[in-house]
């Protein structure tokens, strides 16, 4: 099949950007969307042209590295899964596609659709761990925990820090991917020692570094590819507030 793209390119965080159109022809419903960016690049350095910049590592919808904003959403039209794993089947012949960078302040852009993600590391750095030495791992039901707080731990722990909520949300709001952090230390008791303390410098963090506050529109679960829940935040509120 045959689509045309609009592609925003952009040299670097200090450069002016704009959206740049390409038609491409051969396109197969077999191609992931990040195959059909290969092979829209093949085209381009054939042409003597300058490829387009996108992140990619695992291509295996862990790594979280793939973002990008197509068509108004953040990962593409699917729900439930990243980039990498984004088909061409969920497009038609002769579609026009958009695709563009994350926008958020705390995202700036590298080049093209590549956006420095660096802020939800400094976020995990802030708190997102365990300091002690918990040395090996204990026998299985040492330290009982309950089904369903193990489970919603497990929930919460998928987060793969690819920025989607924050791209979804109008305020740049990087609660859900924060709360997710928190939960699921804070759902363990060997989180339990630490809670405080991390939740008070990873809430601190996130306003530090730039990011908006959350305003419970749900756009952020809604567009998650690993399904992270909203209640997280909630857990997270409570966290903080008890935490003071």
């Amino acid at each position: 099949m045959k689509v045309t793209l609009k592609i925003w390119r952009q040299e670097n965080a200090r450069s002016k950007g704009s959206f740049q159109t390409y038609e491409l022809d051969g396109v197969s419903v077999e191609m992931s969307f990040l195959e059909m960016l290969d092979s829209l690049n093949t085209k381009l350095i054939k042409e003597g042209k300058e490829p387009v910049a996108f992140d990619h590592d695992c291509r295996e919808g862990i790594c979280g590295s793939c973002g990008m904003y197509i068509n108004g959403h953040p990962h593409g039209p699917a729900t439930g899964i990243t980039t990498c794993h984004l088909s061409m089947r969920y497009f038609k012949d002769g579609d026009t596609i958009t695709v563009e960078p994350w926008r958020a302040k705390a995202f700036p852009v590298i080049k093209d659709l590549i956006i420095d993600r660096n802020a939800l590391d400094k976020i995990q750095i802030a708190g997102g761990f365990i300091s002690v030495n918990v040395g090996s791992a204990a026998e299985s039901h040492a330290m009982p925990v309950k089904k369903n707080n193990s489970d919603d731990a497990f929930d919460s722990a998928i987060c793969i820090g690819c920025g989607a909520c924050v791209a979804a949300c109008k305020n740049a709001s990087a609660a859900l991917f924060v709360s997710a952090k928190i939960s699921q230390f804070a759902l363990l008791p060997q989180g339990r020692v630490e809670a405080k303390e991390r939740v008070r410098a990873m809430v601190a963090k996130m306003d530090e570094v730039g990011f908006g506050n959350c305003s419970n529109t749900g756009a952020c679960e809604a567009e998650c590819p690993k399904h992270i829940k909203l209640v997280n935040i909630a857990r997270m509120n409570r966290e903080f507030y008890k935490a003071y």
